[in-house]
């Protein structure tokens, strides 16, 4: 039974940078449900496109793992024993992600991390990466070092599998696509005032690039196959192939 997300409906004077603080890692699960337009989907998508890409004896990267969500859909996608690594900055939520994985019977194949990817990052001998959601939490100017460290780090045909919020190719759309956006949060329940509240604490943390300049970060660090495996306003899935 997930929390429900009220994090934000309170009225704050000024809501401070939005964090995964032990508050939202009690409700993440709910908040990213009724926040990200067909999260359930994205998931089950993730989780085909890892178990058709992995290799054998290689090991699967959920960079931002957050509650293990990601990891247990790969998990369930793959059969047998798979070494993964689940790495997040956020104690709380690893914890959370731990709890998680214990009910699920999973103690032993998936090794859970603590690093700030703003720091950098190091993969090895992997077939397969995940940023769900991840990429846009970090610093810009710090992303083309981590996607180039994704693509050393990667076995001939491994894949990286990028899920983000987006800016529209075209700017003059922009402003539809955040109102229809902001029409699916009102369907599922989230006010004005926690809409409002949400979207001025993620102002200076969650920075969108277009989808094309993802791409092209993509392939400037490597990458010679590009895929977009979902669409929908101004929400991204693409899977790069070394």
């Amino acid at each position: 039974m997930k929390e429900k997300d009220e994090v934000f409906k309170e009225t704050f004077t000024k809501p401070s940078d939005f964090e995964f603080s032990g508050k939202v890692a009690k409700v993440f699960d709910d908040m990213v449900n009724r926040s990200v337009p067909f999260y359930e989907e994205i998931q089950r998508m993730i989780g085909d496109l890892a178990a058709t890409h992995y290799q054998k004896h290689s090991i699967i990267y959920d960079l931002g793992c957050s509650t293990g969500t990601t990891l247990l859909q790969i998990h369930q996608a793959i059969s047998g024993n798979v070494k993964m690594i689940g790495i997040d900055d956020s104690l709380d939520m690893l914890d959370k992600c731990k709890i998680k994985l214990k009910d699920a019977g999973i103690t032993n194949t998936i090794d859970l991390q603590v690093e700030d990817l703003n720091n950098g990052i190091d993969i090895a001998d992997a077939s397969v990466v995940v940023l769900c959601l991840t990429l846009q939490f970090v610093r810009p100017i710090n992303r083309e070092k981590i996607i180039k460290k994704i693509f050393t780090g990667l076995k001939k045909n491994g894949v990286l599998i990028i899920v983000e919020k987006i800016l529209a190719e075209d700017s003059s759309f922009n402003r539809d696509f955040i109102e229809y956006y902001y029409e699916m949060k009102r369907r599922h329940h989230y006010s004005e005032m926690e809409i409002s509240q949400k979207r001025e604490a993620l102002e200076n943390v969650l920075i969108p690039y277009k989808l094309s300049e993802n791409i092209t970060l993509l392939r400037d660090a490597g990458f010679s196959h590009v895929e977009v495996f979902f669409k929908w306003y101004n929400f991204a899935g693409f899977i790069a192939k070394k």
